[in-house]
């Protein structure tokens, strides 16, 4: 089924994001094990895990619109200094996915691409939980402190 160009340069857009978000959070999730910090690695490493399943989806999408997903083109990767500051970025990377996905939905319903609306509305949802679930860290970073917040993480599969 041939796609819109528009479309397709939108859903290749997303792909370069969650491409580099694969990236990002497994860079982070190492480091972070590296650091002492299975418990907070684990988090970061399923967030690379859930990025990955959305740039397949994306893929799906663009080969089923007869386009060619766009492998080779990546953001620049923010890697934090410090387990915060990770947590800051990942915030910041969401709330731009938010935008991104916001802005694609719009497109998608002006073109009467109903499966690609559906698809980034899917995607729109996770990516609210994931900055809600950045946002209440940063929170509880504050309210506790970062070496009470971290000491938690200290063991594996801490959540």
């Amino acid at each position: 089924m041939a796609g819109d160009d528009e479309i397709l340069e939108l859903l290749n857009e997303h792909l370069t994001a969650e491409l580099t978000g694969i990236n990002q959070y497994f860079l982070n999730a190492k480091m972070l094990q590296n650091w002492g910090l299975p418990g907070l690695a684990k988090l970061f490493r399923d967030r690379s895990y859930e990025e990955m399943r959305d740039a397949e989806e994306l893929m799906d999408r663009i080969l089923y619109l007869d386009g060619h997903p766009n492998l080779q083109r990546l953001d620049t990767l923010r890697i934090g200094e410090s387990a915060v500051e990770m947590i800051e970025l990942g915030l910041e990377f969401e709330r731009e996915a938010i935008e991104r996905l916001q802005r694609g939905i719009d497109l998608a319903g002006r073109k009467s691409d109903h499966g690609t609306r559906t698809l980034l509305e899917g995607m729109l949802r996770e990516e609210e939980e994931h900055a809600d679930y950045y946002e209440s860290q940063l929170s509880a970073i504050e309210l506790v402190g970062e070496q009470a917040y971290l000491a938690r993480y200290t063991l594996p599969e801490s959540t």
